[in-house]
């Protein structure tokens, strides 16, 4: 796979991609679109230094234990960028000198992750699996979002693992989703509902018919039937005209990106050797525990439109040249929330100050936050870039965007790889979350 730089302004192409069985144009940050990193910010502690067991111990780039307590930033220690290149990294040192003795300045660089600063660009997270079915075979997925608070406290509880509320989901429009059918009493399981596993509809071997997120359908045992177990939407409606169970449309979307199905599997990283520079392109996913039941996905910093740091994963994508690059699921029925309400705008840089980015610059700016109903997993992307790139300053915030482009010193642009709608799914999640049923 040869990627090449093509130049993308007012419609204009910027970047090229081309496949070796396929030539097709890949955009990525949250997207498939991808040129050469070349991100400058150093290069921290392992990846197996953080995870669960760093909770609250991590002191800048150190782990407290080591520092005494006191915050070190990577730049402290090595810090090998020309003073002359204005770089991510180099404008947050900048504007953050008094770091450890100012709240406020605290404040800005902080995740909502118990106040840990998160210096490292990539990092590891680990995620419960489910098992399910889809036509008699196994299906194992996870599920990130739900758009209803109530099952965000079920499946947050059953799994000891959070799932984010995505209000906005529920504005998806039919031909967006797929449809999961989850049991609500009958043989104990891995369900959401602690029965047997789900009932998938389709799979990304149908990849017209498959999408992440997915509408459910309750299924209930008569209580004079004797449950068993069904693995097929067939064997299901079969069960309907014999009245053994009873279906309940729920008006709940919730995310369940699907990891292994029978016809195949999201792609394992090769490289799992994480740094600030770790593109992404070559897949998105460390590992695959079928034994104990967990995947490990690569997360990546941004920041939302507060501009608090965020890390988030990248699980489904369209259209197909980016979920390529990516090696993600191709998922074109993301295609038809283009203008919808339930997929949010986030902000990527092609230019500008240099940083972990796709492209070599300044990580990206989501609109929303898990913090509020502004949250969506799915991305409609934009590109932002300098006018004048050597004028660019570090921008963390949405009304940053804003703010410079009514001044004129940004101009932002929708992606359009290949001419087509582009939809990218990336949940937001908390890579140091401890296991919840561990928590006070």
């Amino acid at each position: 796979m040869i990627y090449k730089k093509y130049n993308f302004v007012g419609g204009h192409i910027k970047y090229l991609a081309a496949f070796a069985v396929l030539s097709v144009m890949s955009i990525l940050l949250l997207t498939g679109f991808v040129g050469e990193l070349e991100g400058t910010k150093s290069v921290g502690r392992g990846a197996n230094d953080y995870g669960l067991a760093t909770k609250g111990k991590i002191c800048g780039d150190r782990l407290c234990s080591e520092t005494g307590g006191k915050i070190i930033m990577p730049w402290e220690e090595k810090n090998k960028e020309s003073e002359d290149t204005p770089t991510e990294e180099k404008i947050t040192r900048d504007t953050n000198q008094e770091i450890d003795e100012t709240k406020n300045s605290l404040d800005a660089n902080v995740t909502g992750f118990g106040g840990i600063l998160l210096p490292k660009a990539n990092v590891p997270v680990t995620i419960p699996l489910h098992q399910g079915y889809y036509m008699g075979k196994g299906v194992y997925y996870i599920i990130t979002d739900s758009s209803d608070p109530t099952h965000v406290d079920i499946i947050t509880k059953n799994q000891g693992w959070k799932v984010n509320l995505a209000p906005l989901l529920a504005n998806a429009t039919k031909n967006a989703l797929s449809t999961t059918y989850m049991f609500t009493n009958g043989l104990p399981g891995d369900g959401v509902h602690g029965f047997q596993g789900e009932v998938f509809t389709s799979t990304p071997a149908q990849a017209d018919a498959y999408s992440a997120l997915t509408s459910q359908v309750h299924v209930t045992w008569d209580d004079e039937v004797i449950p068993r177990i069904l693995v097929s939407e067939k064997e299901i409606l079969s069960s309907v005209q014999q009245r053994l169970v009873v279906l309940t449309e729920l008006n709940v979307v919730l995310n369940m990106p699907q990891i292994v199905w029978p016809e195949g599997q999201m792609p394992v990283k090769a490289n799992k050797t994480l740094t600030n520079e770790t593109p992404f392109v070559g897949g998105q996913i460390l590992d695959i525990d079928l034994k104990n039941m967990t995947t490990t996905f690569i997360a990546r910093q941004g920041w939302d439109y507060e501009g608090k740091t965020i890390y988030f994963i990248v699980t489904d994508a369209t259209p197909v040249g980016p979920a390529l690059s990516l090696e993600v699921t191709n998922a074109p029925k993301n295609a038809a929330l283009i203008s919808n309400p339930a997929a949010v705008d986030v902000f990527h840089f092609m230019n500008g100050i240099k940083g972990s980015g796709p492209f070599g610059f300044q990580a990206g700016i989501a609109s929303g936050s898990t913090e509020n109903a502004s949250y969506s997993p799915m991305s409609r992307i934009y590109f932002i870039e300098w006018n004048d790139p050597d004028s660019a300053v570090l921008l963390q915030t949405r009304s940053d965007i804003d703010e410079n482009e009514e001044s004129e010193l940004i101009s932002t642009s929708l992606a359009r790889p290949m001419g087509a709608d582009h939809i990218v799914n990336s949940p937001i999640i908390d890579p140091f979350q401890l296991e919840l049923g561990n928590q006070d």
